[in-house]
């Protein structure tokens, strides 16, 4: 297994790589490699010859200075999982000062009112730092596929107009969210719960269901005043939204009816712990 660090490596493999006709995927990582990353590095696997996956916990999408310092961490043992899935595997780990050489600073993009709902209105300049870091590893590595999962949709959306605006040649590969036995959503943040939240958890996914399966029944108002009453009467669980909106450009939808390209999105803290999930409403 190659582990690199340093760019101007990474760069040369590519390149001698590409001179070579191998086609090349990136799956972009902060880490703490769960099931959810490992069904992204087999489909990975499965499209291209030469798979790197990159572990950076970028420091310009956090607004909150307590979570990235919270934020899990676990590189041996990473390391350990991906070469039990192929010895083949690269990965690039930088330091901070390799992937933000002058100061750690993001760019300022314009994804129109994509980046401004949901997380980004709960997290401001947060996919601001996404798509600095996104954009940085694909002009280290222009690869033929990246992969990124369902479960963060509205980043998957991001992505997507980084790639159409700038790589061309990239394809995204959006895979399906991967979950607990309970239905949580799989998230490196999930290691963070204790045993309690942890069985509570399982009323998001459940709540999002309950959604899906009330839009003929009930107005998206009521559905919300239920999930909300629900949620929030848990101790420890805190809902910050949920949200219905057109799965393309993430415009509100205030009833059901009118739009049928529709994904329902939802946050909820648990002890100061962010978990958000979504489903297709189709």
């Amino acid at each position: 297994m190659i582990i690199e660090n340093k760019i101007k490596n990474v760069k040369k493999s590519i390149s001698y790589d590409k001179r070579n006709n191998k086609k090349i995927s990136l799956v972009p990582t902060m880490g703490s490699i769960h099931k959810g990353h490992i069904s992204l590095i087999e489909e990975a696997l499965k499209k291209s010859d030469v798979v790197w996956v990159s572990i950076f916990i970028n420091p310009t999408q956090f607004n909150d200075l307590d979570d990235y310092k919270n934020y899990p961490r676990s590189f041996n043992q990473d390391i350990d999982i991906i070469h039990s899935l192929s010895q083949n595997i690269r990965i690039f780990s930088p330091e901070i000062n390799e992937m933000y050489s002058e100061r750690i600073s993001y760019k300022k993009f314009d994804f129109g009112k994509i980046d401004k709902v949901m997380e980004g209105k709960y997290r401001p300049n947060h996919f601001n730092g996404v798509a600095t870091i996104v954009t940085k590893l694909f002009n280290i590595f222009k690869p033929d596929y990246t992969f990124f999962g369902q479960k963060d949709f509205q980043q998957v959306l991001i992505v997507k107009n980084i790639i159409e605006k700038n790589f061309n040649g990239i394809k995204l590969i959006t895979c399906k969210t991967v979950r607990e036995t309970n239905g949580l959503a799989i998230s490196s943040r999930n290691r963070l719960l204790d045993e309690d939240d942890y069985v509570n958890s399982k009323i998001i996914y459940e709540m999002l269901v309950f959604a899906k399966d009330s839009l003929n029944k009930l107005k998206i108002s009521e559905i919300k005043d239920y999930v909300s009453s629900k949620i929030n009467s848990i101790p420890n669980f805190k809902l910050d939204y949920l949200d219905f909106r057109n799965s393309n450009s993430l415009e509100k939808i205030i009833c059901s009816k009118s739009n049928q390209n529709l994904h329902i999105f939802i946050c909820v803290k648990i002890n100061g712990i962010r978990l958000i999930d979504n489903i297709n409403a189709k």
